[in-house]
């Protein structure tokens, strides 16, 4: 693991889930405030192939390869659990994403001092980005609210360094998905779909809940709608439109 302090013996630790706030702190961090960092993922095992090539790229950007910190796959947790995550039990992200990086940042924390940047930005006065301020010897760190970024200020940065981010950064079988992203997902990785098909029929539940919208809730259903030549037109409209203006995944991200 590619882990260096800097000369007092201070560990900065860098979280990048891969979007365009996080993407743009790993690269302002290093314009502005030289010094050795450690960049770190927490990688739920069900990204898209495009997440990790974006992985990939920062990590020939900044100099220094991304380390994965992973102590379990959604796929193993769904099989283990027997159970899909939902509203109601939203357990992927505290089991594979939270606790995993607290558990690296206190074993880091009894070796010496440890500083965590997070990209929070200005404009996000709702998350507290408190998960990890309790650590002794953890000081958490939000550069982009210290540099009073907004979105704005964040897309203008990104391509000005022309640097594109993933569409989609959370998981490809994420219930916070929308009845277009279900669509692009059976259209772009029916692998992938018909996996989440499977582990509809074996935990005996459905990744969406009902009442959402007209469409079918379980996989099964929607795909052979999908199959006829059915497409959620207004769904990917408003996607497009708003994929125009920002990106990023809107649940689980550190």
């Amino acid at each position: 693991m590619p882990i260096e302090r800097d000369n007092s013996g201070v560990l900065h630790v860098v979280a990048l889930s891969g979007g365009h706030d996080s993407t743009i702190l790993s690269v302002l961090l290093q314009e502005r405030e030289p010094r050795p960092y450690t960049y770190v993922c927490t990688p739920t095992g069900d990204e898209l192939p495009e997440m990790f090539a974006h992985w990939r790229m920062l990590g020939d950007r900044l100099g220094s390869r991304i380390v994965p910190i992973m102590a379990h796959t959604l796929k193993a947790l769904i099989s283990s659990q027997k159970a899909l995550p939902n509203f109601r039990q939203r357990w992927c992200t505290r089991i594979i994403k939270i606790l995993p990086y607290r558990d690296f940042l206190i074993s880091q924390a009894k070796i010496g001092p440890v500083v965590s940047y997070v990209g929070l930005r200005a404009d996000e006065s709702g998350r507290a980005g408190g998960a990890y301020g309790d650590i002794n010897g953890v000081v958490m760190r939000f550069p982009l609210r210290e540099w009073e970024m907004g979105e704005n200020d964040v897309q203008a940065a990104l391509k000005e360094r022309d640097i594109a981010c993933p569409v989609r950064t959370d998981c490809a079988r994420c219930y916070h998905q929308r009845i277009g992203e279900w669509w692009e997902l059976w259209f772009h990785h029916r692998d992938i779909f018909f996996d989440a098909v499977a582990d509809e029929d074996a935990t005996g539940h459905t990744f969406r809940s009902p009442g959402r919208d007209t469409w079918p809730v379980d996989f099964r259903s929607m795909a052979a709608r999908f199959e006829v030549g059915d497409k959620p037109v207004i769904s990917l409209n408003r996607m497009t439109r708003e994929r125009m203006q920002t990106g990023g995944c809107r649940v689980c991200s550190i």
